[in-house]
């Protein structure tokens, strides 16, 4: 059992003004594995207030200070990543390899990716007469879900102190328990009180204050495009900075050319990463109608060997869906598959050889058209919906016949002709022909995946606010803007 029973507010760790506790579930066994408060309305008000207070200090420190107060971050994670990772396989169901790379892994790297992306930066550009600066956009409400529950924590926090603005995260209550880590690491380094307060809670009463109060700035929320409507209302009276990063529906499109045995495996593997739960999962296999049966074939044959089992096994692939709720939502979408598609490998119920834990089957669903209840939803669990296109201009028109636009990828015969289906797609980011996750690249989406963008430079640049310096007739603006990077 992991017991936490204080906030973490104004730099020290208090007992909540809100009663009672949240419950952490542990996916495998469905056991509680710990305890958090319940923060209320008033340890949100409090935690503002400790942001704002401190906003006036921390903006005016050197960069030199908030970029190692970064990477103390990062060190700290890094030296907890056994810890962290069990804890949220446990948490999540992340098998634990993938925990271990992505869960920690990950959130490590965005630290120190940011905090150089922050050094690189010049804090002071000419435009003609004017001189430019940014500074920070104030105090930040960040509100983040649980599937990477270190990792969405990170991509807000990092940009957000990079800039000097404070910030009060609100983790999901599924799983909050490595922002308890974060924190202790963050008090241990000797970051000033209010640079960063933690409250966890009930999204219905501590996010809605992040979202409204007047001490709020910047709202930056991961979570559904539901989540994401209403934060956006709530911010929309204060006129409020928004970061939404929202759901996702992101489709492979296979070109004729491609190679199909590199395109089906790297698609199940985008697929599936985590369990499916994954905004940016690559849930639309999109190929034209020749090479179909061959695409089915290797795609079932895929996932059906793909090993099942508790996430703290280093041979899992696949672990358990988060929550009772979560595996509730996936087997409702799973009950149209046989409806709508042709199910040829997993289907809706438990995984086999479970009788305990949240274990949905992977599944693969073909013979599916673009407007099915699976093409077009967000499952969040281990399903990969195949559709077939009559050519390669039907299968772009497919992909981008969604409500949503956050991730994608191409295959075809050169990246060339892969670069030139892509620039077709209504979507965030897209993979050509195997290519990486870049930290330092922009991630967000088009549509209904949200505004704005996270990571690197784009990301840390959502955090500031221009200021134009209008400078008299005659005047050096070389000289005034070494003035200030001397002050930077």
């Amino acid at each position: 059992m992991i017991e936490r029973s204080e906030l973490y507010i104004d730099g020290a760790w208090r007992a909540p003004q809100g009663q009672g506790t949240i419950e952490v579930i542990d996916a495998h066994t469905e056991d509680v594995m710990g305890t958090v408060p319940a923060g209320n309305a008033a340890d949100a008000v409090a935690a503002l207030e400790s942001s704002a207070r401190a906003l006036d200090g921390w903006s005016r420190t050197r960069r030199a200070e908030r970029i190692a107060a970064v990477r103390a971050l990062a060190d700290g994670l890094e030296a907890r990543n056994t810890a962290l990772s069990e804890m949220m396989a446990r948490e999540v169901g992340t098998p634990i390899t993938t925990s271990e790379r992505v869960q920690v892994g990950l959130a490590v790297n965005v630290l120190r990716s940011m905090a150089a992306a922050a050094e690189e930066q010049d804090p002071v550009e000419v435009l003609g007469t004017s001189v430019l600066i940014r500074v920070p956009v104030g105090v930040v409400g960040a509100i983040t879900p649980w599937n990477y529950p270190l990792y969405q924590l990170v991509a807000k926090l990092a940009p957000a102190m990079l800039q000097g603005c404070t910030t009060v995260l609100k983790p999901s209550s599924v799983a909050p328990l490595a922002a308890f880590d974060l924190l202790e690491i963050a008090h241990e380094a000797g970051i000033p009180a209010g640079v960063i307060n933690l409250v966890t809670g009930a999204g219905a009463e501590v996010g809605e204050v992040l979202a409204s109060h007047p001490l709020v700035d910047m709202v930056s929320l991961t979570g559904s495009t539901s989540a994401g409507a209403r934060v956006a209302a709530l911010a929309a009276p204060g006129i409020k900075r928004l970061g939404l990063e929202l759901g996702g529906k992101s489709a492979t499109v296979v070109a004729p050319g491609a190679d199909l045995e590199q395109a089906v495996a790297n698609s199940v593997r985008g697929c599936f990463i985590n369990n499916g739960q994954t905004c940016s999962a690559l849930t639309r296999l999109v190929v034209t109608r020749d090479a179909l049966a061959e695409v089915e074939e290797r795609a079932a044959a895929a996932v059906a060997a793909m090993a099942v089992g508790d996430p703290l096994e280093r041979t899992t692939e696949v672990g358990p869906i988060s929550s009772a709720g979560q595996y509730r939502s996936v087997q409702e979408l799973l009950a149209t598959a046989d409806r709508d598609g042709t199910v040829l490998t997993g289907g809706a119920g438990r995984a086999d050889g479970f009788d305990r834990g949240y274990y949905a089957k992977p599944t693969v669903v073909s013979r599916l058209a673009p407007d099915a209840t699976l093409a077009q939803e967000e499952v969040f669990g281990p399903v990969l919906s195949i559709i077939a296109a009559d050519d390669l201009d039907h299968a772009v028109r497919i992909a981008n016949d969604s409500e949503y636009g956050l991730s994608g990828a191409v295959w075809a015969a050169d990246l060339p002709s892969a670069a030139a289906i892509a620039a077709r797609l209504r979507t965030g980011q897209v993979a050509l022909n195997g290519g990486r996750f870049n930290v330092l690249a922009p991630f967000g989406g088009f549509k209904k995946s949200g505004v704005g963008r996270e990571l690197g430079p784009h990301g840390l640049d959502e955090y500031g606010e221009l200021v134009a310096m209008q400078l008299p007739a005659g005047a050096d603006p070389a000289e005034v803007a070494d003035a200030l990077r001397a002050l930077a």
